[in-house]
């Protein structure tokens, strides 16, 4: 249930903190540039939904509402579905026990296709399948990159899995890859070297499933830093990504966008000071945050995300140093030679997280805004679970 102090604020300057504030030009803004860039290059966005887990968001970023669209979780999945979303992948290796909450899918509706990399893994979706009478569509996971989980192409495991797949009872979907690899890429080259690496690896595996006499007609590529970046998807049906939504400081220390693209913060109150430290006490922690240090290995590392006023300015050389469950320290960062601005108890800064997917799940709602506007809009929730 919702607060109801919470649901009469008329401004993020009333609202009690800490919360979380999406701007919603900047998310229209941010899908409009990559649905130009696939556009050009002639091939349909299925955009992944774990980034925002909100119907509401999702209506903004799904064409014609609707889908396509990928999932990483089946909670998001049936509750995007019971949405009007009927075209879903979820992207995330199937586990058994998991499979009946597929088939509800299947039943209802909604086209859901699994992702797999091993015999063991089809086997099962092929025993459930035959016990169900629903054949499971499967796309097999390629490791194009050697980043996660996939098959390496060149594996005749890939044709393995296929043939199972294929001849005993579900059905062969294609191919399906993420190059999260180019989360570390540095240049603009590099990342088109790993878009290409990426489409390259996807296209020879469905070409072997088909060399092989069956079927490949999906084949599924995409990260945020690849979509953006590719200049070739010959071959490819599809691309796939998310946190090209809202954006966030680990997309920034990438490359694939600037700050002022991120559509995603944090609002929280002063709460103290420790003068003598250099620091300023917030009602944000780690519950707020996150956890995540993804900037730590890159050129800049952000702790745990850039300070900014309330237009959303950064602060100088202010970032949040450190977190505890629901403290957050502020401090300039090591080596800056700039003045601790002043921000007296009481007064709210806004904070860019490093991790958009992470800190929207540690959160129930969007409270969403305009451009220069502190009037609250709306306030979308947000899925939680599995």
């Amino acid at each position: 249930m919702k607060d109801k102090n919470q649901i009469s604020a008329a401004s993020i300057l009333e609202r009690e903190t800490p919360f979380l504030l999406l701007n919603r030009d900047k998310l229209e803004r941010n899908v409009a540039r990559l649905r130009e860039h696939t556009d050009r290059l002639g091939v349909p966005l299925r955009p992944h939904l774990k980034t925002v887990k909100s119907v509401e968001a999702a209506r903004l970023i799904l064409t014609n509402g609707k889908g396509p669209a990928t999932v990483s979780t089946l909670k998001e999945a049936e509750v995007f579905s019971a949405a009007g979303c009927k075209d879903l992948i979820y992207a995330v290796g199937i586990a058994p026990q998991k499979l009946a909450r597929v088939i509800a899918l299947l039943n209802n509706g909604t086209d859901i296709s699994v992702i797999l990399d091993s015999l063991e893994q089809a086997r099962a979706v092929v025993e459930a399948s035959r016990q169900s009478g629903v054949k499971i569509p499967a796309l097999i996971e390629i490791d194009s990159d050697g980043h996660r989980s996939g098959v390496v192409p060149g594996d005749n495991l890939l044709i393995e899995i296929g043939k199972i797949l294929h001849n005993e009872g579900a059905e062969l979907r294609g191919i399906i890859t993420h190059a999260g690899e180019s989360y570390h890429c540095k240049s603009m080259q590099a990342h088109q070297a790993m878009a290409e690496k990426e489409r390259a690896a996807a296209v020879a595996c469905a070409e072997a499933l088909r060399a092989a006499g069956l079927p490949s007609p999906v084949v599924s590529v995409g990260s945020t830093p690849t979509a953006h970046f590719s200049q070739d998807l010959t071959g490819v049906t599809e691309v796939r990504a998310g946190v090209f939504t809202l954006f966030d400081l680990v997309m920034t220390g990438a490359g694939v966008c600037h700050t002022a693209d991120i559509a995603l913060s944090v609002v929280a109150t002063v709460i103290g000071h420790q003068r003598q430290k250099g620091w300023i006490m917030v009602d944000a922690g780690w519950m707020a945050m996150s956890r995540d240090r993804g900037t730590a290995s890159q050129a800049v590392d952000q702790r745990y995300g850039i300070v900014c006023d309330m237009s959303g300015e950064p602060l100088g050389d202010l970032v949040m140093i450190d977190v505890n469950q629901e403290h957050g320290i502020l401090a300039l960062r090591a080596g800056s030679q700039q003045t601790l601005p002043d921000l007296p108890y009481g007064s709210r800064v806004r904070i860019l997280p490093n991790h958009a997917c992470a800190t929207v799940s540690q959160h129930a709602e969007f409270v969403v805004v305009r451009d220069r506007s502190e009037k609250i809009e709306a306030q979308w929730p947000i899925i939680h679970g599995w």
